[in-house]
């Protein structure tokens, strides 16, 4: 049912204090604030991650300095989405390959009585065409070509939309809320493995001069792994969003430079002062649906993440309504000895992940930005279509799937063919009177565009468009368009009982286009099989993208993956580089509520609350 409003092994012991002592200590300039010694997200594994539990308020991040400015807003008596703002603001500084305030975000709310979302999304420039992918030969641009430089960089939207939502659910002033990022920037923080390794692995970091001087020693080697790296520019600018809102973003000396060094880049886009002074974040109704005893929600278009995740979870429960034994409560993850620690039923993989080919396919077909293009949206996670959709699933894999019919389509569209890159963070909050908040941030691929001005980088989010606008003459719905947003697949989401309107969980993952199957994993081991939010994180990754059936490297036995053969599907062990973040709701005995909360072993976030 479609509604849109919702029913009322390196983790260190005690690390929320250490955390916090470090970064004390960082504003009396004693020591400066380091991380625990996690690996790379695509290199390793944190075995030791434990379920955190909280009797007020908690919020989780991608990295721990963010978690605890976080939690530092919480205790000051601020509300979920102040605590997502003063995150949002660290992570620009101590994860500046992932996301921040020269990119966009997508919010999902809930304030106690409704579920509210706001679209932070980047936005084409005014002078963007669809053929702005293109060669002179009419053939699309290699990735690289397209990322690096100007031509990829949407106006930026995130602070826009974080500006709007503290305007509605804001309790503490704007200007406390940058303030551990504004410590952070001067004093500085240790280089945390992950930044390190992505540092040394980019190869295009050279043609940034500014990029080089920053994050490079003068003989072109990364710095090391604690390096106490300070950013005065960006300590600058964050005092002034601080004191003069956005606007010091979007207008002045800042936008100059913003619009000058991507129109003066060899490979130039066309931001301007116009493009950056008129972007506007918008509130959306929120796309809500049943699941079994639930309700899940999440972002509408230009999200595809929102929809596909609904889709997924529609799919499921048709399956489930049509033989009770293509149920998945029985299929409880078992014990294994790989670094995850356990793994799903391979009839559980087998079932979600042809759930999935089907909603991919109708992602690569429909999804878009609904400003632009009309998306059937209601028609996509309507009962009876994906009841239809899964009737198409049985005992072998279907391979690839192609598009439904759903009800209410208007026009007729090229499949959108286009990769998304692994980038992008999250965060989640829950406050002490019950507020609940889903982030998702991103600048795209790791460094955006390489462009880095006054000490933050700029995106790329224009390479979320589909880079060829028509297909046998058909247009492509993702296609460059002025004004457009890009889709996206970031899903942040919400929980609720249907019974009693009770909030349950917020949770959200990076991933690029990955981050629905990691969504649709994290909510189903929540929901489906009681587990904690440590665990249904740690389960280990697995789905299909109307390809392969993929499974994380080295996290699933060989009996599984024969499992999964014999029943035709095309495996493909790969590095699937989540970074979900979940806060859950849980009740004692007694009926007296607390939060637990979760990080994501394969990056180095934390969960910290009170």
């Amino acid at each position: 049912m479609f509604s849109t409003f919702a029913l009322r092994r390196y983790r260190l012991p005690g690390l929320a204090l250490i955390v916090s002592a470090l970064t004390l200590a960082a504003c009396n300039n004693a020591s400066v604030p380091t991380l625990p010694l996690a690996p790379e997200s695509a290199s390793g594994f944190r075995t030791d991650l434990k379920t955190q539990h909280a009797e007020k308020y908690m919020a989780a991040a991608a990295n721990p300095l963010a978690a605890e400015a976080g939690r530092e807003m919480l205790r000051r008596g601020g509300s979920a989405i102040d605590a997502a703002i003063a995150m949002q603001a660290v992570l620009t500084l101590v994860e500046p390959q992932s996301s921040g305030i020269g990119g966009g975000a997508l919010i999902v709310l809930w304030d106690g009585k409704a579920v509210r979302t706001y679209d932070g999304r980047e936005t084409a420039p005014a002078g963007a065409t669809e053929k702005l992918f293109l060669q002179a030969d009419g053939q699309p641009m290699g990735f690289t070509q397209a990322q690096i430089g100007g031509r990829s960089v949407g106006t930026p939207g995130v602070l826009r939309a974080l500006e709007l939502a503290h305007g509605k659910h804001g309790r503490l002033p704007w200007a406390q809320l940058f303030e551990p990022a504004i410590r952070l920037a001067e004093q500085g923080f240790a280089i945390s493995p992950r930044l390190h390794q992505l540092i040394a692995a980019d190869s295009s970091m050279p043609r940034s001069p500014e990029m080089m001087a920053y994050f490079r020693n003068a003989d072109g080697s990364p710095k090391a792994v604690g390096t106490n790296l300070k950013n005065p520019a960006l300590a600058a600018v964050f005092k002034r969003i601080a004191h003069e809102g956005p606007d010091a973003l979007y207008k002045g000396p800042v936008a100059e430079e913003i619009a000058a060094k991507v129109q003066g880049h060899a490979n130039p886009g066309s931001l301007s002062l116009t493009d950056l002074a008129n972007y506007q974040a918008k509130e959306r109704a929120p796309l809500c649906t049943n699941y079994k005893r639930w309700q899940v929600c999440g972002m509408p278009p230009p999200s595809s993440g929102g929809i596909a995740v609904a889709q997924i979870l529609g799919t499921l429960q048709a399956l489930e309504a049509r033989d009770k034994r293509l149920a998945l409560a029985p299929l409880t993850p078992v014990k294994t000895t790989a670094p995850a620690g356990s793994e799903p039923d391979p009839q559980a993989v087998h079932l979600i992940s042809e759930a999935e080919r089907l909603a991919y396919a109708d992602r690569a077909q429909y999804l878009a930005d609904a400003d632009f293009v009309p998306v059937p949206v209601k028609g996509l996670v309507d009962p009876a279509y994906l009841a239809s959709r899964a009737a198409l699933i049985g005992e072998r894999s279907m391979g690839t799937a192609k598009p439904g019919t759903p009800p209410g389509i208007q026009v007729a569209y090229a499949p959108d063919r286009s990769p998304l890159r692994i980038s992008t963070s999250q965060v989640v909050a829950v406050d002490d009177a019950g507020g609940a908040v889903s982030m998702t941030t991103t600048i795209e691929s790791a460094f955006g565009s390489h462009i880095m001005v006054q000490g933050f980088m700029l995106n790329n989010e224009m390479t979320d468009f589909s880079f060829i606008p028509e297909e046998n003459g058909q247009k492509v719905a993702n296609r460059v368009e002025p004004g457009k947003r890009p889709r996206s697949s970031m899903a942040p989401t919400l929980i609720f009982d249907r019974q009693s309107g009770e909030f349950l969980a917020t949770v959200g993952s990076p991933g690029g286009s990955q981050i629905i199957e990691y969504v649709a994993k994290s909510t189903i081991g929540l929901l489906d099989w009681n587990l904690d939010a440590q665990a249904t994180i740690n389960l280990p990754n697995f789905g299909s993208r109307n390809g392969p059936t993929e499974l994380e490297q080295g996290q699933f036995s060989p009996a599984l993956i024969q499992a999964l053969k014999d029943k035709g599907h095309s495996v493909s062990e790969i590095d699937m580089t989540s970074g979900t973040q979940a806060i859950v709701r849980v009740k004692d005995a007694k009926g007296k509520a607390s939060l637990t909360g979760g990080a994501d072993p394969r990056r180095e976030g934390q969960a910290l609350g009170d």
